[in-house]
């Protein structure tokens, strides 16, 4: 483990979380807040650490795919760690390990909440809340290799580690050039957004907010009804950013180079497939539920959309709905969205090779002989990817498992408790009953929240970062 090389990424963590601070310094100067001071404070604090730890120039600069790993986790925790006081400091959250919680929840883009009136918490606060979301959507490893070169080639191992979904490759020869790429791409799309909910009518806090949320599929709403009480026109606007956001965005840069058979992968149609099978099964089980077709369908889309994409804004409180529907809707938690996306879940791509995979299996059983390799899009998928993603499964269901014992001691319902681990292991936000889209999750325990918290993190780093945390012989140099 290069240990001066992990300080010193952790240091650049703490200057960029108190340059990020600005944002809700400058929201709360305009708004007259008080809360303001915890930003200031937080940020000098961040800014005092963070130059120490880059005071020094590192000679060995090698990172390896465990550091790698290592580096991810613990920037995530330390960034979550202090994105957490100043909603401690100003009293909004008077409790440090609910202030944590939303924190944990905001920079993994999760947008579970312990806060049952969000209409009562200072502007700077909220907006501090959604921008975690719009850090922490591309990854602030990313965001921070987009601007500061660090170690040449070796950067591949922190944007694989950080990166959601099976497999991450470079667009441009420089890790350094990819991750400008990325980050223009999702600025430009979350400036439309922005433009577009202008367009519809809301103030310039609210589409800022709501931007932000989008972007990082990550559903913090700034209303306690979130997008229920706006016009039919911006949920509509919502619902496609959301899904905008769910795919790919290597799909995207390869539409602006003009390569549209890579843009349209495998991975891509088969989640706008689910989309569209999905959303029609719930619109015709919902439609009685409401006064026309056209209701209930834009209620269907944009519940499958934040779904799907994870993001977990509201319009309607899907846990009444039949079923059927909301069957739908736990299924839809699980597979999530693409890998390379701003989203959560499974990931689609990985759903597509355990498919492929136990066909494969199948077709060995009945022709013992006969030698068949895993494709997608014309291309042979490796042993390498095909065990990963077998051991991420295993990892997942093991987290799932023990995650849902430690909850069951709170005496919860079956139901609460598995939608509140697949909420957060996911990335999604609500679940069902005391989860659901109008409740919170304040009424579990502490240790209950720390493994959720535990969860939210472990499921925006695709679980090995954090898991790589309790390996002894991965501290060793």
């Amino acid at each position: 483990m290069n240990y001066k090389m992990v300080t010193y990424i952790l240091g650049w963590i703490m200057i960029f979380e108190a340059i990020f601070m600005a944002v809700p310094s400058i929201t709360a100067v305009i708004y007259g807040e008080s809360a303001l001071w915890s930003f200031l404070i937080t940020a000098g604090i961040c800014l005092v650490i963070g130059g120490l730890l880059t005071m020094k120039k590192r000679k060995k600069t090698t990172l390896y795919a465990r550091d790698g790993l290592a580096i991810v986790a613990l920037s995530w925790i330390v960034l979550s760690l202090f994105g957490a006081l100043p909603m401690w400091m100003s009293g909004a959250i008077p409790s440090f390990v609910d202030a944590l919680f939303e924190s944990v929840s905001g920079f993994t883009t999760t947008g579970a909440s312990i806060l049952s009136d969000v209409e009562a918490l200072p502007r700077s606060v909220l907006m501090w809340r959604s921008f975690t979301h719009w850090v922490g959507g591309m990854g602030v490893l990313v965001f921070i290799m987009a601007f500061l070169p660090l170690s040449g080639g070796q950067n591949m191992h922190l944007m694989r580690a950080e990166s959601p979904g099976p497999s991450v490759s470079k667009l441009v020869p420089r890790v350094r050039t990819t991750a400008l790429l990325l980050y223009s791409i999702y600025f430009v799309l979350t400036l439309l957004e922005f433009i577009l909910l202008l367009c519809g009518g809301m103030t310039v806090f609210e589409a800022m907010n709501t931007s932000f949320a989008t972007a990082g599929t990550g559903g913090f709403g700034i209303y306690n009804t979130s997008m229920g009480s706006f016009s039919p026109y911006i949920q509509i606007v919502v619902t496609v950013f959301m899904l905008l956001f769910s795919i790919n965005f290597n799909s995207y840069f390869f539409i602006l180079v003009g390569k549209l058979k890579e843009a349209f992968s495998l991975e891509v149609k088969v989640f706008v497939f689910v989309v569209v099978v999905s959303v029609t099964i719930i619109t015709a089980n919902i439609t009685s539920m409401f006064e026309s077709v056209g209701e209930a369908l834009r209620h269907s889309a944009f519940t499958v959309g934040s779904v799907i994409s994870t993001t977990g804004f509201s319009t309607a409180d899907f846990d009444l709905w039949p079923e059927l529907s909301k069957a739908i809707l736990v299924m839809l938690m699980f597979i999530g969205a693409c890998a390379g996306s701003t989203g959560g879940g499974i990931k689609v791509s990985r759903i597509v090779i355990l498919i492929k995979g136990m066909a494969k299996e199948l077709e060995t059983a009945v022709h013992p002989r006969e030698v068949k390799k895993i494709k997608m899009d014309g291309h042979i998928v490796e042993h390498e990817t095909v065990r990963a993603v077998n051991v991420y499964v295993a990892a997942f269901v093991l987290v799932y498992a023990v995650s849902m014992l430690v909850l069951s001691f709170d005496d919860h319902s079956f139901t609460t408790n598995f939608t509140a681990v697949a909420a957060t292991i996911n990335n999604i936000g609500p679940g069902l009953e005391l989860v659901g889209p109008t409740c919170n999750f304040g009424f579990f325990s502490v240790p209950s929240k720390l493994v959720l918290i535990f969860d939210m993190l472990a499921g925006r780093l695709e679980l090995f970062p954090m898991l790589i945390l309790f390996k002894p012989s991965a501290w060793k140099k």
